[in-house]
């Protein structure tokens, strides 16, 4: 096979082998993906059923999303942002957040350019950053008073970036940005002239009354900020596939563009899905009281290990090398000795995230969460 120079230092994402190891099995407590199952709205599963047996959005077109979806993508990013989005020059639907990532940076960035992330982050933003042809620029998190913060004296020193990408509640770590966090954000924006690519899939999930801050109320972000939000997570509407992207128009016309190359158009009758999830009462609030319960019980299942507390979205990690392993060794462990199934996070940064391994709390109820001390106490050596 002949080399290929985008493929040199992309790292496969690991949890799908972690899965693929724990099976069928029953016993086993599954938190190795970002699955969940608490159900999505009711309104979303209605209106796509309807859409099925009516056969509507079964077309190509239009091509970057139904006007009914982007009209309600605007209505929700005007609650979000303070901001009014042309739901025709500002906002592209995706077949879900993911896929609009590598539209976003093919029109932000040429090859070589740096593209700042945290560690950890997603490995999909990592890994698509250097398949893009940019290069990663990587700001460490740090933990503090058993909480991950952002490591602002880092970040201030980026001197060159074509652009930031980030999260907040961020995965797999939690973290949630403050307002002096963004403020940092917003000066290395301007001093280097970065867009900000800003994932908002887990804007509203946040814990133990963190503020939840949108990019775009702070000053000098609104018009630097390129939104990619979806259904997935905050409507709990996985298989949808659907998300979007909204920004400046300028900036749009290019996304677009690469949007229609990328998928040409994203599944019509789960649009009508997502636009009635966005429109109807969707219970988020319900939602994410849950997850901090399954987040507050994984917590304190594992008192005095080195677990570091989530501000937000649907998982946690564990420091493997403070319990004397590495983190493939300890996810090993965990899926032959206590039946659990937790992915190493080797491939979702460089210096700080390949010691840690991720467990989500999404997919399992609180009382399969209370057997996790016992199965820990099995995996240790």
């Amino acid at each position: 096979m002949r080399a290929n120079s985008r493929f040199e230092h992309v790292q496969p994402i690991g949890l799908d082998v972690v899965a693929a190891a724990a099976g069928n099995d029953p016993d086993v407590l599954r938190l190795e993906n970002l699955d969940t199952d608490v159900p999505p709205p009711p309104a979303a599963v209605e209106a796509t059923t309807r859409s099925l047996a009516e056969c509507s959005g079964n077309s190509w077109l239009p091509l970057t999303g139904l006007p009914e979806l982007c009209q309600a993508v605007a209505a929700d990013l005007r609650v979000r942002t303070g901001l009014d989005y042309d739901p025709v020059r500002q906002i592209a639907i995706t077949s879900g957040g993911m896929s609009a990532f590598m539209p976003v940076l093919m029109s932000t960035t040429e090859p070589g350019d740096p593209v700042v992330l945290t560690d950890p982050t997603y490995a999909g933003l990592l890994q698509r950053v250097r398949l893009s042809g940019a290069r990663p620029h990587l700001v460490p998190l740090r933990v503090i008073d058993g909480h991950w913060r952002l490591d602002r004296e880092a970040l201030a020193e980026v001197r060159s970036a074509a652009a930031l990408l980030l999260m907040s509640p961020s995965m797999p770590s939690g973290v949630v940005f403050d307002r002096a966090d963004w403020a940092v954000i917003a000066q290395v924006c301007e001093r280097t002239g970065a867009y900000l690519i800003y994932d908002a899939a887990m804007e509203r999930i946040v814990f133990d009354g963190h503020p939840r801050i949108n990019p775009c109320r702070v000053d000098g972000l609104a018009e630097r900020t390129i939104i990619v939000g979806s259904v997935s997570k905050e409507y709990r509407m996985i298989g949808w596939r659907i998300g979007w992207v909204a920004g400046p128009p300028d900036i749009m016309s290019r996304v677009m563009l690469a949007t229609i190359y990328n998928t040409t158009v994203s599944g019509g009758f789960a649009q009508l899905g997502a636009a009635a999830a966005l429109r109807e009462p969707s219970g988020v609030a319900e939602a994410v009281a849950e997850y901090q319960a399954r987040h507050d019980t994984v917590v304190a299942q594992l008192d005095g290990l080195p677990v570091v507390r989530a501000g937000g979205g649907w998982s946690c990690l564990v420091d493997a090398e403070a319990l004397g392993l590495t983190a493939t060794e300890l996810s090993d462990r965990l899926l032959e000795r206590g039946r659990v199934a937790a992915t190493p996070m080797t491939a979702w940064g460089v210096s700080v995230a390949p010691r840690y391994v991720r467990l989500v709390f999404s997919n399992e109820p609180v009382k399969r969460l209370g057997e996790l001390r016992s199965r820990f106490e099995a995996a240790l050596p």
